[in-house]
């Protein structure tokens, strides 16, 4: 099937997902779903998973409409029939991402720290299998009205009243604080192995050119430099460091919170 060229304008492309161009809604979660009298070519969940594949192999820079339909061997209006733009489409593989995330359901009070580490690393996990994340995350709109992240928070807060916590308010802040140090973290990383694999370089070659100046950069600085010396002899294997870095991280927020619980 040949691909279809789109000369849509923007309320064109509105009116196609059932959105007016006056009515200026900010998210794909905001607007209701259009009602289609025919079966559409294309599925919303084929689009999705066809974006994310793209995302996953060429990154977000790689991402139109237009070579989304030629993926799909579908013209642009198909996809318009879903989505109003790229942004839109973000906003919704970026939730299909939140929906690999697992958050166990705990057995007992005693399971709430567990649950919460199991989450905190599956989190991560995630980000890391699609590091595309680092580039978008921000700009996704209302992202916290995705039914998995929906699904990710409501059962974070179960979590916190397995733990005893009834305060709703403490549990909100306890849970934004939890995933605000994932996401900090494990964005960074998604950020730096991204531009590693631009440089095809693994991480160990990269620390290898970067230790000299990184030791020399440190010589007037007499906690760094006596910290970048270890680093420099090369005997601790970069990824296992930022697991470890990430698990101290974890473990004294988890530890915060059970103080702030009286647990």
């Amino acid at each position: 099937m040949a691909v279809e060229e789109r000369t849509d304008t923007p309320a064109d492309a509105a009116k196609a997902a059932g959105q007016t161009a006056d009515e200026g809604f900010p998210s794909v979660w905001t607007r209701p779903r259009r009602r289609r009298r025919e079966q559409p070519a294309l599925s919303r969940d084929q689009i999705v998973a066809e974006a994310l594949a793209l995302l996953d192999s060429d990154g977000v820079e790689a991402l139109s409409m237009r070579k989304l339909g030629a993926r799909l061997k579908a013209g642009a209006t198909s996809m318009y029939s879903h989505v109003a733009n790229k942004e839109e489409l973000i906003e919704l593989v970026v939730d299909e991402v939140f929906g690999e995330i697992d958050v166990p359901e705990p057995a007992g009070p005693d399971d709430w720290r567990p649950a919460l580490e199991r989450l905190a690393h599956s989190f991560r996990d995630a980000i890391l299998r699609h590091p595309w994340m680092a580039s978008v995350l921000g700009e996704v709109g209302m992202s916290y009205l995705g039914p998995n992240m929906m699904r990710l928070s409501d059962r974070v807060l179960g979590i916190f009243e397995a733990a005893g916590c009834d305060d709703v308010e403490a549990a909100d802040t306890y849970s934004s604080t939890l995933i605000a140090f994932v996401l900090g973290t494990a964005l960074t990383e998604a950020a730096y192995l991204t531009t590693l694999a631009r440089s095809g370089r693994t991480e160990e070659e990269w620390a290898a050119s970067v230790r000299p100046a990184m030791v020399a950069a440190a010589e007037q600085f007499p906690r760094l430099r006596k910290r970048y010396a270890i680093l420099a002899t090369g005997t601790q294997e970069v990824e296992s460091t930022r697991g470890s870095a990430f698990e101290q991280g974890l473990a004294c927020v988890i530890d915060g919170i059970a103080v702030r619980l009286g647990v």
